[in-house]
C-alpha cells in the first residue's frame, strides 16, 4: 500500500478494507484485507479478487452513482464458512470521462450473528415440537372424553392419568427452559461464596437413595482425600470451593438421576470425589467429582453432542422416562459458570463416567 495518510488510516482499522479505483482496480488494501484475500490483490481487478456476483453488482451500482450500499460476501476454507457484510462507500468525485467513482469497501464479520440466528430458529423449532406432542395428546383426550368416552368411567380414569402425565411433561419442559435461561444469564458471573462439595454430594445421595432402592440399585459415595503434597500443606480432607450450592446440587442431581435411569435396574451407581493435579486451563489442585454407572454405555458417535439442547441418544426412551433433552445443557452452563470442565467417557457394554473438574480457588 502506498505510504499515504489515507493508507495509514486504513491500516489502523482492524477490519478488512479495500480502496477500489474508478477503473475497478484495487488501489490499496489494509493489512487485514491482505490477510483475508492475499498479498497479491493490489493492482488487480476487483472482479478477479472478489468473484461474487451479488457483491460485484452492488459495487458497479455504487460506482455508477447510486447511494452507498451493502452486500454479503461468503468465504469458505478449511476452517469453515465465514460471512461478511461489506459496506460500499463512494470516495471523491466521479472520474471526468467515465463518470465512475472510486470506492471504499469495509468488511465486517457477521458469522456469529448468522449462527446466533440459526440457533434461535432451531431452538424455537425444538421447543415448538416438544410442546406440540403433549398438547396434541391432551386435546385429543379432551375431545374423546367429551364424546365417545363421556360415560365410560374406566376410560375416563385412564385418559385423565395420561393427560396428567403429559401436563407434567410440559411443566418439566417449561421449568427446564426457565432454568436454562437463568443459568445462561449468570454464566459470566463466577460465584464468590464458599461451598463444601462433599456436603453437596451427600445431599444428592440422601435425595436419590430412595429412588435407587425402589429400582433395586445401589448408590454410594467414594471419597479420596488428597495427598498433602498436592495441596501444598492444605487439609486434604477438605473439599471446599467457590460455588453456588443450589446450582451444584442441580448438576449432580441431574447426572445421578441420569445414571440411575440409564444405568439399568439393579446396577450400582457411584459418586466419587477427590483431588487431582490440574492441566490445561485448570492449573494447580483441582476438585474432581465423577458420576459412574455400569449401564449399556453410549455410542462414541453421540458423546460430543450430549450437551446440546434437545439432543437425545434415544428420543422415545428419554421422553418415556420424563426427560426434556435440556438437562445436560443446563449442567454444561453451570459448570462453565464455575470455570470448570465437564468430561464424558463411555464404553458400550461397560457403562459411563461423567467427570466434573473444578478449580480449587
Amino acid at each position: 500500500m502506498a505510504d499515504t495518510p489515507f493508507g495509514d488510516v486504513m491500516n489502523a482499522v482492524p477490519d478488512p478494507m479495500l480502496h477500489i479505483s474508478a477503473t475497478g482496480q484495487i488501489a490499496a488494501a489494509n493489512t487485514a484485507a491482505r490477510v483475508l484475500l492475499g498479498d497479491w490483490i493490489e493492482g488487480r481487478s476487483c472482479a478477479t479478487v472478489l468473484r461474487q456476483p451479488g457483491l460485484l453488482n452492488r459495487i458497479e451500482a455504487v460506482q455508477a452513482g447510486e447511494a452507498a450500499g451493502e452486500a454479503r460476501m461468503q468465504i469458505t476454507d478449511q476452517t469453515g464458512e465465514t460471512q461478511y457484510l461489506v459496506r460500499i462507500t463512494p470516495l471523491g468525485e466521479p472520474a471526468p470521462r467515465s463518470g465512475l467513482r472510486a470506492l471504499v469497501l469495509h468488511f465486517t464479520d457477521i458469522t456469529h450473528l448468522r449462527e446466533a440466528e440459526e440457533m434461535r430458529r432451531d431452538f424455537v423449532a425444538n421447543v415448538s415440537h416438544e410442546l406440540r406432542t403433549p398438547l396434541t395428546a391432551v386435546l385429543g383426550f379432551i375431545e374423546t372424553l367429551r364424546g365417545p368416552a363421556k360415560d365410560d368411567t374406566a376410560a375416563r380414569d385412564r385418559f385423565l392419568g395420561i393427560m396428567e402425565g403429559e401436563a407434567r411433561r410440559m411443566n418439566r419442559l417449561v421449568s427446564d427452559l426457565l432454568s436454562l435461561s437463568r443459568v445462561e444469564s449468570q454464566e459470566r458471573q463466577r460465584p464468590s461464596t464458599e461451598v463444601d462439595l462433599r456436603a453437596v454430594l451427600d445431599g444428592v445421595i440422601a435425595a436419590l437413595k430412595p429412588v435407587a432402592e425402589d429400582q433395586g440399585s445401589s448408590l454410594h459415595l467414594d471419597v479420596h482425600p488428597a495427598d498433602p503434597g498436592l495441596l501444598l500443606g492444605q487439609d486434604g480432607q477438605s473439599f471446599r470451593m467457590k460455588g453456588d450450592r443450589d446450582q451444584l446440587m442441580q448438576v449432580f442431581l441431574n447426572l445421578t438421576e441420569n445414571a440411575l435411569k440409564y444405568g439399568g435396574t439393579g446396577r450400582p451407581v457411584t459418586l466419587r470425589l477427590g483431588w487431582q493435579e490440574g492441566s490445561g486451563h485448570l492449573k494447580g489442585p483441582v476438585l474432581r467429582a465423577d458420576v459412574i454407572d455400569r449401564g449399556d454405555g453410549i455410542d462414541p458417535l453421540h458423546v460430543p453432542r450430549l450437551t446440546e439442547r434437545f439432543y437425545r441418544v434415544d428420543t422415545h426412551r428419554s421422553r418415556a422416562m420424563g426427560g426434556t433433552g435440556l438437562g445436560l445443557a443446563i449442567v454444561k452452563h453451570i459448570v462453565n459458570r464455575h470455570r470448570g470442565r465437564l468430561r464424558i467417557d463411555s464404553v458400550q457394554g461397560q457403562g459411563s463416567t461423567f467427570t466434573v473438574l473444578f478449580p480449587a480457588d
